[in-house]
């Protein structure tokens, strides 16, 4: 995820030059590890007490040696490191699809952020962008929304779903529906909950 130096292969392609995570450090806080049992939103226990980077940046896990995310990656400006955006971005498969993913580190960064709310913009012309903080990833009703290619945007919380879509006729906003999931959906999604909470138990944060 991490490593405070310089990877061999960790920049955009072509010419410009590789990027590295500098004092960057956040996707240790922001993303859970699985390989040192390490939920989302909780600090890593490797990470640099006397300031950014790795403790164990040689040995570190491979996931941690693999991972990109969207600004390492060259898909960002310079200025959009993740540490000064407050925001670790990366761009996920869905199984059928694509998305951005904006982990927030604390919330209401999104909100609070041009820049981000820039960066979304762009990226749900093609793709949907989910934007979450992160808070406690156990919360089964935590709450987080996803930017829909056409303008609408979906504020999701638990079983529910708001919609907003965009404004008809001069009107700042239209009028939000909600949805819940149905029947079969909501007891899949319970199922797929109690496996996660039982695959994660023990981890740090849990």
């Amino acid at each position: 995820m991490n490593g405070g130096g310089v990877d061999e292969d960790n920049g955009a392609s072509g010419s410009t030059p590789p990027r590295s995570c500098g004092e960057c450090s956040l996707c240790c806080r922001v993303l859970r590890v699985d390989a040192l049992r390490k939920l989302g939103g909780v600090a890593c226990v490797h990470q640099d007490r006397a300031g950014a980077g790795c403790a164990i940046h040689p040995t570190r896990p491979a996931i941690c040696r693999r991972y990109r995310c969207a600004w390492l990656g060259g898909s960002l400006t310079e200025a959009d490191r993740p540490d000064r955006l407050g925001a670790v971005l990366d761009v996920v498969s869905t199984g059928t699809a694509v998305q951005l993913e904006i982990h927030e580190a604390e919330p209401g960064v999104f909100d609070a952020s041009a820049r981000l709310q820039a960066i979304a913009e762009v990226w749900r012309a093609s793709m949907p962008v989910r934007v979450r903080d992160a808070g406690d990833v156990l919360d089964a009703d935590r709450p987080y929304r996803v930017l829909m290619p056409g303008g609408d945007e979906h504020r999701v919380r638990g079983e529910w779903t708001e919609i907003r879509r965009p404004a008809d006729a001069g009107a700042a906003t239209s009028a939000p529906v909600r949805r819940r999931l149905p029947l079969l959906e909501r007891l899949a999604r319970r199922a797929t909950l109690a496996v996660r909470r039982w695959r994660v138990r023990g981890y740090r944060g849990a």
